[in-house]
């Protein structure tokens, strides 16, 4: 098996476990088992448990940062593009639940020892306030001199939105069946866009 394929089967492994058994079962020899490689095979491609939970923040912000960038390319109405960037988000978080339930948890990636993980949610955190400060001036309510604060509520509420999704705390409003919740959060993300306008 090629180098990129086993580090893929362990990576796979490891998001496998965490979304059948949570964070805590995942460790270097259980990883290994699950794959079906080497105790130590693991190791060749990622120092510790923390390696490979970086990884996986690693990734997670790669695509979505892509899946950001994709749809509000689609959209010239800058309101419409925060929105469709807050669906994305949330959109994101319902499809790799693993991936976003590691990607935000300091106590588990420490983000600042991992020089491309720190560029890449760096990155994707710039992107998300271009995008807001767009918004929030196109809508007329003022001139944004600093977009830092919008930009920390627009994320509060995509990433409350998920985690709401996620902890299943949206089932007593919206069902039970995974589409009408998921439909749900995106509603409540659109709400910010809709403020907006009304500004």
């Amino acid at each position: 098996m090629a180098t990129d394929d086993l580090r893929r089967v362990v990576l796979d492994a490891s998001l496998d476990l965490i979304e059948e058994q949570g964070l805590g079962a995942l460790s270097m020899r259980e990883v290994a088992r699950r794959a079906g490689v080497s105790h130590q095979a693991p190791y060749h491609y990622f120092q510790d448990r923390e390696g490979i939970l970086a990884a996986i923040a690693m990734e997670g912000f790669t695509q979505l940062h892509a899946a950001m960038h994709r749809v509000a390319e689609k959209e010239s109405d800058p309101v419409e593009r925060l929105n469709a960037i807050g669906r994305a988000y949330v959109t994101f978080a319902a499809r790799h639940p693993a991936h976003f339930k590691i990607m935000f948890r300091s106590e588990l990636v420490a983000v600042e020892r991992h020089a491309a993980l720190h560029e890449e949610a760096e990155g994707a955190f710039a992107f998300v306030t271009s995008i807001v400060r767009e918004a929030v001036e196109s809508s007329g309510a003022r001139r944004v001199s600093d977009p830092l604060p919008f930009a920390i509520a627009a994320w509060s509420l995509v990433h409350g939105a998920s985690t709401l999704l996620l902890e299943g705390k949206l089932d007593q409003h919206f069902g039970s069946r995974p589409a009408k919740r998921l439909k749900g959060a995106l509603a409540a993300v659109e709400a910010f866009g809709e403020l907006l306008r009304g500004a």
